[in-house]
């Protein structure tokens, strides 16, 4: 799912059951770092489109790539547009929220693209290819991020107790 926005979908469930303990712009930030490659790929023609930054080796080291500008990145966003109500963004924050968008960006194109090897240099087979079809990959991305959403909104209006 290079360049897609279904990828979100997850984040938005994800972001509305940890709510203040997740970071949905580091999430999204990873999605962005992880393709990054393959858009060099498609540009230029050159190389494996989903090469070592769509193995689990790679993913772990985009997360951390992802949760250090990330962090910076979504606290710079989240000023300049006024809300400073979500900061800090804390490094364990970060941190995990790069790691679930890395881990899962490469959970989802493993699914979905043959040439995706997941678990490199460990093995060179891709058990999760063809899992289920594109088709209902893409539903359950929508439909997890249309509950996320409605969740989101559900429990922040909820009384906090405090």
């Amino acid at each position: 799912m290079p360049f897609t926005p279904l990828h979100m979908g997850p984040g938005l469930l994800i972001k509305a059951l940890l709510q203040g303990s997740f970071s949905l712009l580091v999430f999204g930030w990873a999605q962005i770092v992880m393709d990054i490659q393959p858009l060099l790929v498609i540009l230029s023609g050159a190389g494996h489109l989903h090469g070592f930054t769509h193995t689990y080796i790679g993913a772990a080291l985009l997360a951390v790539f992802s949760a250090v500008s990330g962090k910076y990145l979504a606290t710079f966003g989240l000023r300049l547009i006024g809300h400073r109500e979500f900061l800090p963004i804390s490094w364990l924050v970060a941190g995990i929220s790069a790691a679930i968008g890395t881990f899962s960006h490469v959970l989802l194109d493993s699914v979905m693209h043959a040439d995706v090897v997941p678990f490199w240099p460990l093995g060179a087979h891709n058990a999760l290819l063809g899992l289920i079809s594109i088709n209902a990959l893409q539903w359950v991305c929508l439909g997890s991020g249309l509950l996320g959403a409605i969740l989101y909104f559900v429990l922040a209006r909820l009384p906090t107790g405090k």
